[in-house]
């Protein structure tokens, strides 16, 4: 693993002299190597770049964010001069919405956006619900964590692991829970939309309402399970962005150059 210039937004988990970057953004509460694995599965020309957040990892000492435009500024203006043509996105949960805010900031700005952007896991960030899980108790946050899924049951086990986290889960939830969408124009680029079909944070139409945020193609894939669908259909999730990402290797849409 290598970091960008050793900037700690950015883990680089390969990366090969032609590759495609695919940055991926976690989910409420999660870490850049969640996506490690990914490195070893996908294609050796698709370069898997995790974004870290503040308030993790070798990152803890530093404050959490609470709001997600602030977040989402702070990762632009780190990815900005590091995005190589081609390029991609991939975002789950809050990671999505994330992921789609950055894309929005470079089209605002009238640079290209990524080639593809892959939102799992979310509803359409046009759609609102209200929730107040970050104004909750710690059992009824420890009771989430168990319910979604995603989080290492020997992490809830231990109280003192789960006094680390805690945290960090609730700053998270604090961001997506308070986050309105600005009307921002439909991005140019493709998306495909992924959920799982028993979600309960974003249900099928949720999550096809995505199509309005796009003039690209759009396209929806629906996979068995709940919020963390993605770690059992891991095989058939990386499926679907390898082959979306095979057709636009290659293609100069990106920012700048290597060189």
């Amino acid at each position: 693993m290598t970091n960008i210039d050793g900037d700690s937004w950015f883990r680089v988990y390969r990366q090969s002299a032609e590759g495609m970057p695919l940055f991926c953004f976690p989910h409420a509460g999660g870490v850049a190597s969640y996506y490690f694995p990914w490195s070893r599965a996908l294609p050796a020309d698709i370069d898997v770049v995790a974004v870290q957040y503040p308030g993790r990892q070798d990152r803890r000492a530093e404050s959490c964010v609470l709001s997600i435009p602030e977040l989402a500024d702070r990762i632009y203006a780190a990815i900005r001069p590091r995005l190589y043509e081609p390029y991609a996105f991939f975002g789950h949960s809050m990671g999505a919405t994330l992921a789609f805010e950055v894309a929005c900031r470079i089209e605002r700005d009238g640079a290209a956006g990524p080639a593809h952007l892959f939102l799992s896991g979310r509803r359409a960030a046009s759609r609102h619900r209200h929730e107040q899980l970050h104004r909750a108790g710690t059992a009824a946050l420890i009771e989430e964590m168990r319910a979604l899924g995603g989080t290492d049951p020997r992490v809830l086990a231990d109280p003192e692991l789960l006094n680390l986290v805690l945290p960090t889960i609730r700053a998270d939830y604090t961001a997506i829970e308070t986050y309105r969408f600005d009307s921002a124009p439909p991005l140019s680029c493709d998306i495909t939309a992924m959920v799982g079909e028993d979600d309960p944070k974003a249900g099928v139409e949720d999550a096809a309402a995505w199509a309005g945020h796009t003039l690209g193609r759009f396209d929806l894939r629906i996979f068995p399970g709940g919020h963390f669908y993605l770690d059992d259909c891991r095989a058939g999730v990386l499926d679907t962005v390898s082959s979306v990402l095979g057709d636009r290797r290659g293609t100069p849409v990106g920012l700048g150059s290597r060189d």
